[in-house]
C-alpha cells in the first residue's frame, strides 16, 4: 500500500508522535482512512505503537521515516525489475552450457581437420607412396566429421520436435506426467547442475499439515501427535516436550496440565472455521501420517537426453586430447588463423571438457548422500508416527484428556449479525425478522 502523502505531512507537522484523531483532524481525513493509513505507514517506515492505560493507541515514527520509505520502495522496485531481467538471463545461462558444448566440439573438429589436411599436404610433397597413404587417411577424415556433424545437428532438425511430441504422447497414454519437457539445451544444464531443491516448500507443507492435524483433533492435541511433522526433536527436548514451543507460537496455542501431570496443547483460534460443512458432521481433512521429504533427483531430463549429453561430453574430451597432441610441435604458429585461435583457448576447452563430466559425477555422489539424509529424517518421522499408533496406555490417557478440550465451531450464515456486504438498516430489519420467526416457531411448538 502506497503511503498517503497527507498522512505523512501530518505526522511531520505533529512532531512524529500522533494518534488517529490527530491525523484525521490535521489532514481532514475520515477516521477509518486515517487509521488504515497510519498502520500502513508504521509497517513500512518502522513505526511503533504505544498503548496508554486506558487503551488509547499512539503512533511513534522515526524522524527519517521518509528516507526509510524511499530506500525501501527503491529496493522493492529494483527487486521487481531484477526478477524480470533475471528470468531471461537465467534461461540464457541455462542454454549457454549446451551451446558452448556444441561449439566446442565443432571448433575442435574443424581445427583437427585443418591440421590433418595440412599434415597430409606436407607428406604429399615429400613422397608419392606416403601421398597414397595420406589420401587414404583423407578419405577417413572426410567420413569422421560427417558422422559427428550429423549426430550433433540431429537435435536441431525438424524431426527432433516430432520425436519429442511422440514421446510426450506415449507418456500421456501411459498415464505419466504431461507437463512440458525441457529441450536438449535445457537438459544439458539439468545434467550438469540438476533442477533445484525438490523440498523448497517443505516448511509450508509442514505448517499446513500440522494445522490440519490440530483441526482434525478439535483444536486440542498431545505432543506425540505433532512429533511426526517436526525435525527439532532430540534426546535433550524429547522428554520435556520443548520441541512443541514453536508450534504453540505459530498457532497461538496454550499448554494444559492434567491431574496426572500430563501435558496437552489446545489452540482456540483453530477451533473456529467458516468452511462449508454442517455442525452435525465435521469433515476431516486427510493428512499424511508424517511429513515426508521428496528425494533429490539427479536430473529431470529424459534418459535419452542424459545419455546424449554424456556421449557428447565424452566426445568433447576425446577431441580435446587429440587436438592437444596435434598442437604440439608449433603447428599452430605455422598454420595461424583458426588453428592459432584454438591453440590460444585450448586450456579453456580442456577444462570445460573435463568439468563437463566431472561436475555431474561429483554431483551424483552428492545427491546420493543427500538422499541418505532425507531417508534418515523420513524414517525418524515415520518411527514417531508408528509410536503414536502403538496405542500405549500412557498415550491413550493423554489423548483422552485432550478430548476434553477438543471443540470446533462452524460459523454459518445464521451466525452472522453484521456484514459489510449490506447496509446496517437492511441487516437490522433482517435480524428482527429472524427473531420474530424464531418466536413464532416456539409459540407454534408450545401450542
Amino acid at each position: 500500500m502506497t503511503p498517503n502523502p497527507a498522512i505523512m505531512k501530518s505526522v511531520e507537522q505533529l512532531g512524529y508522535r500522533v494518534t488517529v484523531g490527530d491525523v484525521a483532524t490535521q489532514a481532514g481525513l475520515e477516521i477509518n482512512l486515517a487509521q488504515q493509513g497510519l498502520l500502513a505507514l508504521a509497517s513500512d517506515a518502522g513505526g511503533h505503537l504505544q498503548v496508554s492505560d486506558t487503551g488509547e493507541i499512539v503512533y511513534l515514527f522515526p524522524q527519517n521515516f521518509r528516507a526509510i520509505l524511499q530506500n525501501k520502495f527503491w529496493k522493492l522496485r529494483f527487486k521487481q525489475w531484477w526478477e524480470k531481467v533475471w528470468k531471461v538471463l537465467f534461461y540464457l545461462i541455462r542454454i549457454s552450457f549446451g551451446i558452448i558444448l556444441i561449439l566446442s566440439i565443432l571448433l575442435m573438429m574443424i581445427a583437427i581437420v585443418v591440421i590433418l589436411i595440412a599434415m597430409s599436404s606436407s607428406r604429399d610433397g615429400d613422397n608419392d607412396s606416403r601421398s597414397n597413404y595420406s589420401g587414404g587417411s583423407g578419405g577417413g577424415i572426410t567420413f569422421f566429421p560427417y558422422f559427428w556433424f550429423s549426430d550433433i545437428f540431429y537435435v536441431f532438425s525438424p524431426d527432433y520436435d516430432a520425436h519429442y511430441y511422440e514421446r510426450q504422447r506415449r507418456k500421456s497414454n501411459r498415464g505419466e506426467s504431461s507437463q512440458k519437457k525441457m529441450n536438449f539445451l535445457e537438459a544439458v544444464f539439468s545434467f550438469l547442475f540438476g533442477d533445484g531443491n525438490p523440498n523448497l516448500n517443505l516448511e509450508e507443507r509442514r505448517w499446513q499439515e500440522i494445522g490440519e492435524v490440530i483441526r482434525n483433533n478439535g483444536g486440542a492435541v498431545i505432543a506425540e501427535q505433532i512429533a511426526p511433522y517436526l525435525d527439532n526433536i532430540d534426546w535433550t527436548n524429547e522428554e520435556n516436550e520443548d520441541y512443541i514451543i514453536p508450534v504453540l507460537a505459530h498457532f497461538n496455542g496454550y499448554p494444559q496440565v492434567s491431574p496426572q501431570g500430563e501435558i496437552i496443547y489446545y489452540f482456540p483460534e483453530l477451533q473456529v472455521t467458516a468452511k462449508n460443512q454442517s455442525r452435525a458432521k465435521i469433515q476431516l481433512t486427510p493428512v499424511p501420517a508424517y511429513l515426508k521429504e521428496k528425494p533429490w533427483r539427479f536430473s529431470e531430463a529424459e534418459s535419452g537426453q542424459v545419455m546424449l549429453a554424456i556421449g557428447l561430453g565424452a566426445a568433447n574430451i576425446v577431441l580435446a586430447l587429440v587436438l592437444g597432441s596435434l598442437l604440439r610441435g608449433g603447428v599452430a604458429a605455422q598454420l595461424g588463423g583458426l588453428v592459432a585461435f584454438v591453440n590460444s583457448i585450448y586450456g579453456i576447452l580442456l577444462v570445460y571438457a573435463v568439468g563437463f563430466l566431472a561436475i555431474p559425477l561429483i554431483r551424483y555422489f552428492w545427491v546420493q548422500w543427500r538422499n541418505g539424509k532425507v531417508e534418515e529424517r523420513n524414517q525418524q518421522r515415520q518411527g514417531r508416527a508408528e509410536y503414536l499408533n502403538s496405542h500405549l496406555p500412557q498415550l491413550e490417557s493423554k489423548i483422552e484428556y485432550a478430548h476434553q478440550f477438543a471443540a470446533q465451531k462452524v460459523l454459518t450464515e445464521e451466525d452472522i449479525t453484521y456484514t459489510t456486504e449490506k447496509g446496517v438498516i437492511e441487516q437490522e430489519i433482517e435480524q428482527s425478522d429472524k427473531i420474530d420467526e424464531e418466536w413464532r416457531r416456539r409459540l407454534e411448538s408450545d401450542s
